[in-house]
């Protein structure tokens, strides 16, 4: 291997777009398999900055999926809404998704919309990655929150009182919305429930996240209805905040990676309010079972993990 190849394979630009979340990762052809080096240091980016974006990466299918497997196993492209047809892996975001549509208007708060990804399984994926293909030429951004310094961000009393809660997930129509029949069809055929800790340890680094879904936690475990609900909007409220988060601008080609264990994100809607089409795809890589600081683990309530490895693990 001459020194310009050895040189390539191993030069991975890390460029922060953030003070706490966020950076674009530059000198990596990603249509290519990864050096090592080059899966370690954008490994390393990933756990720093919660999510790292990619440009002009103009990726097919099938090296969509050969680059996410360099960081894990993928799971099915949707537990609850199925994938593209004729790859297992891929999970199409376009502008109107028929399987998670929504009938009537939903009581709009500022938290509205933030999620992280499937949390109502018991072992919600490390990871999602989305790779933009047709984009609007304005609109559509996505935006990130970082949990961990959400976390460190609360007062020292109540992040004493919240290391020892756990919240229970499932996926539902927003609150004031009802589900399509498609939709309401794919959660009763694939019902998923869980019972996940309100801090949930990081598996690699130790640190603390706050792990409070505004999409699918809906209750706080031996709280009243009341006591839940102001303790869940306060967290909801906080870890939205805009110095938690970053906003990104796709563009053909781009990708954005994310730990979803110490993020939660934002989809656009004002893509509704324009005629542009708007076409994504997703992979996302098997999770751990979330641990509080307690050490207890997430539990179950209703169906499987999500990933054949973790599903035997498990069992």
């Amino acid at each position: 291997m001459n020194a310009a190849a050895q040189a390539y394979e191993t030069e991975v630009i890390v460029k922060p777009l953030s003070a706490h979340i966020g950076a674009e990762i530059g000198g990596v052809d990603l249509t290519r398999p990864l050096s090592a080096d080059q899966v370690k240091s954008i490994r390393a980016a990933l756990l720093e900055w919660r999510v790292i974006f990619f440009r002009e990466q103009f990726l097919s299918h099938e090296q969509h999926v050969a680059f996410s497997a360099q960081f894990g196993e993928l799971t099915v492209g949707h537990p609850v809404f199925g994938h593209v047809e004729g790859h297992p892996e891929i999970y199409s975001i376009s502008k109107y998704r028929k399987a998670t549509r929504f009938e009537g208007q939903s009581l709009l708060r500022p938290w509205t919309g933030w999620h992280t990804d499937v949390t109502a399984a018991v072992n919600p994926p490390f990871a999602s990655i989305l790779r933009g293909v047709t984009i609007p030429p304005y609109g559509g951004d996505t935006q990130w929150t970082n949990l961990v310094i959400a976390y460190e961000k609360l007062s020292a009393p109540l992040r004493a009182f919240v290391d020892g809660l756990r919240g229970v997930h499932r996926f539902t129509p927003p609150q004031g919305a009802s589900g399509t029949d498609a939709f309401r069809k794919a959660v009763d055929d694939h019902t998923l429930v869980s019972e996940h800790p309100l801090v949930r340890v990081h598996p690699e680094t130790g640190e603390r996240a706050l792990y409070v879904s505004p999409g699918f936690l809906k209750q706080i475990a031996g709280l009243t209805p009341r006591e839940s609900q102001a303790l869940l909007e306060l967290l909801w409220e906080h870890v939205t905040r805009p110095e938690f988060t970053v906003r990104f601008k796709w563009e053909p080609g781009s990708i954005a990676f994310w730990d979803n264990r110490t993020t939660a994100h934002l989809a656009p809607t004002d893509i509704f309010d324009l005629d542009f089409d708007r076409q994504l795809y997703r992979t996302t890589l098997v999770g751990d079972v979330p641990v509080g600081p307690d050490g207890r683990k997430s539990v179950a309530i209703e169906g499987s993990p999500v990933g054949a490895a973790a599903a035997v693990a498990l069992n």
